[in-house]
């Protein structure tokens, strides 16, 4: 049973800061599973043919077998008819509880291959402070992370880091997309936001989550007459306050986790994850810039 902690009894206070920079930190190590050969071996091993049919499948397995407009729901910034040629048909191939499995094993061979086998010897540290930062978690209008709460803990210390790494980027992810839907922003208009304010391009964003040209230009006319952003797609003074002020709520949202670590223990994971992301992002197979705007920690 998953009990909520109220994030505000625990801890000393954290920097604003603070959320995006574990973030950052975290979010090479969670992206193994997308970007590493061994977790594309994983998933063809498993039935799983396709890449976008692995992704859809092995993210969304906490869900159970869902249609599709739950899991366009809660990715939020993926087109709808991208979802629609992975989702149901997945699961004529695979259960759940088998796509997490490969989603494992490709996550255990990925972080070996990357990092070496002495990573398993040095994650117990901290993937004890990022399971105790799930304390300060609340479930409450947050679907994937919630789906994440009674899938049972992996015995390996690298897999348990990543599975609460890949639990505290949900929650993050969650509270995101709660924020673009509030300033009025949909998942093709965030990536166009994004893109004009300094994000990840068009060209990697678009093909990648499979808005049309149509989709876009639609989106790049919605925002410039809001006056967010010129009829070129630039950011406006005013497109550029929106993106921060989405950012800003995004990093008050995702908070709870390091109020419930207090400052000196997130420093410390953040340092213990640091060294871990740059050799993935350097010298392993997690691309930057990437389709998550993720940037090198």
């Amino acid at each position: 049973m998953w009990h909520a902690v109220q994030p505000a009894t625990h801890g000393e206070p954290v920097d604003d800061t603070t959320s995006r920079g574990l973030w950052a930190a975290g979010e090479p190590i969670h992206a193994v599973t997308y970007f590493a050969p061994a977790s594309h071996a994983a998933w063809a091993a498993a039935g799983l043919r396709g890449f976008w049919r692995g992704y859809f499948a092995t993210r969304t397995a906490p869900l159970g077998v869902v249609p599709a407009e739950v899991v366009t729901a809660v990715v939020y910034n993926f087109s709808p008819a991208m979802v629609a040629r992975a989702i149901p048909e997945v699961w004529t191939m695979v259960t759940p509880a088998d796509a997490w499995s490969a989603r494992l094993s490709g996550v255990d061979r990925g972080l070996r291959d990357a990092l070496g086998d002495e990573v398993v010897a040095t994650a117990a540290g901290p993937a004890e402070l990022a399971r105790a930062a799930l304390e300060g978690c609340d479930p409450g209008g947050r679907a994937l992370f919630a789906a994440h709460l009674d899938l049972p803990w992996p015995d390996e210390p690298h897999l348990a880091l990543w599975q609460a790494l890949t639990l505290l980027r949900e929650y993050r992810g969650d509270g995101h997309n709660l924020a673009l839907l509030a300033a009025g922003v949909d998942g093709c208009a965030a990536h166009v936001l994004a893109a004009a304010t300094g994000g990840s391009p068009r060209s990697l964003t678009q093909p990648n989550r499979g808005w049309s040209d149509e989709d876009w230009d639609t989106r790049v006319a919605d925002l410039a007459a809001r006056g967010l952003v010129t009829p070129g797609g630039e950011a406006t003074d005013a497109g550029r306050a929106l993106h921060a002020d989405v950012e800003g709520a995004t990093d008050r949202a995702a908070a709870g986790p390091w109020l419930a670590l207090g400052d000196q223990r997130a420093a410390q994971l953040e340092a213990a994850l640091v060294p871990l992301a740059r050799r993935l992002v350097d010298t392993g197979p997690v691309p930057v810039p990437n389709p998550m705007g993720a940037p090198r920690p």
